[in-house]
């Protein structure tokens, strides 16, 4: 109930702009009534409700029309000419007021112009500078309130997209992994339950342990080696692989998935067709600044069973998650020779 008040308060602009008239009247009354004394209590509260006809003749066409039309499309001269003739027609108005209109309205409390030329002057530009710095700052807090929900609004569709970019990785992998036992199921391999095992490993660490968008580097480490350990299975240890890791990976975290693409990246191009002379080497550094991930592979005959449009989908999925995660905070550097295809990635500013 409370924060409905105050937010009616604080977006209804006939309660503001009569809450502020409201506070101006009591202002203008008690100087008024300390200069005249307040035994001309009823004569002071007619001569104040009197001198505010002038300011609203000043301060609404300034809010309402100059300042849109002028001010804020920068047109200065404008805006500066016809706030200086405004003013003296609120100059005017008032002495008109109190030595002309205030008899007819009022004719027995024979009212006169108790301020001069300058003084009215005063009141008047007191005002319009007052009621400037409102509606200024009003737009100002308003501009900080969108810019928060704009700002919220990326968040969430970083995060989504984030989200949906690490869903895509599961079943990349997933088939990746399925088309290796599809291999080894057409020559009836004895392993097989062995990597479905270490499959199920796999999976349980992306959907139950990698939900958030980092996690401990030394989790990643672990299903990194659980993975090689897979592909060790499959390559019946004929292939050459080696991983490295450099450094103290406690305390660290970095996005979950973010390394598995470019390896097996590299067992697409190096585990394919002569396993005997097949290698990949894996080295991860660790310094106080930043992390350093190599992969290095040769690049042997593709037999890939999956759909040539499919192919590369991993590197471009990691890529735009670097980017989304490390804006200006990493480097990525692709090789692709001949014979050899390497991956140097660098993430700062851990």
């Amino acid at each position: 109930m409370k924060y409905l008040i105050i937010k009616y308060f604080t977006q209804n602009r006939v309660v503001q702009h009569a809450l502020f008239w409201v506070f101006s009247f009591y202002v203008l009354n008690r100087l008024f009534s300390k200069e005249y004394g307040d035994e001309l209590l009823r004569i002071n509260l007619v001569y104040t409700a009197l001198f505010h006809l002038s300011l609203f003749l000043v301060v609404y066409p300034n809010l309402l029309f100059f300042i849109p039309r002028f001010l804020q499309k920068k047109k200065y001269f404008l805006y500066l000419l016809s706030l200086i003739a405004t003013i003296l027609v609120g100059i005017y108005f008032n002495l008109f007021t109190f030595n002309y209109l205030s008899n007819k309205l009022f004719p027995d409390y024979y009212f006169i112009s108790y301020y001069q030329f300058k003084d009215i002057a005063q009141f008047i530009i007191a005002y319009i500078v007052i009621t400037m710095l409102l509606k200024l700052s009003k737009g100002w807090f308003k501009l900080i309130e969108n810019q928060s929900i704009i700002n919220n609004l990326e968040k969430e569709k970083l995060n989504a997209e984030l989200s949906a970019l690490k869903s895509q990785i599961n079943p990349h992998f997933l088939f990746n992994s399925l088309n290796n036992l599809y291999s080894l199921a057409l020559d009836k391999d004895d392993r097989i339950p062995e990597l479905i095992l270490k499959l199920s490993q796999g999976m349980r660490y992306m959907l139950y342990e990698s939900n958030d968008h980092f996690v401990p580097l030394k989790k990643e480490i672990e299903y990194l080696e659980n993975y090689l350990e897979l592909q060790k299975l499959r390559t019946n240890n004929k292939a050459k692989i080696h991983f490295t890791v450099n450094g103290d990976p406690t305390n660290i975290q970095i996005p979950p998935m973010i390394f598995i693409p470019f390896v097996e990246n590299g067992f697409k191009h190096g585990i394919k067709g002569d396993i005997n002379n097949a290698y990949i080497s894996i080295e991860l550094t660790i310094t106080e600044k930043k992390l350093i991930f190599n992969t290095e592979n040769n690049k042997g005959e593709l037999d890939e069973i999956s759909p040539e449009k499919y192919k590369g989908f991993g590197l471009k999925n990691v890529k735009r998650r670097l980017s989304l995660l490390y804006p200006k905070k990493h480097n990525l550097k692709i090789s692709d020779d001949p014979n050899i295809f390497s991956i140097e990635l660098e993430i700062l500013n851990l």
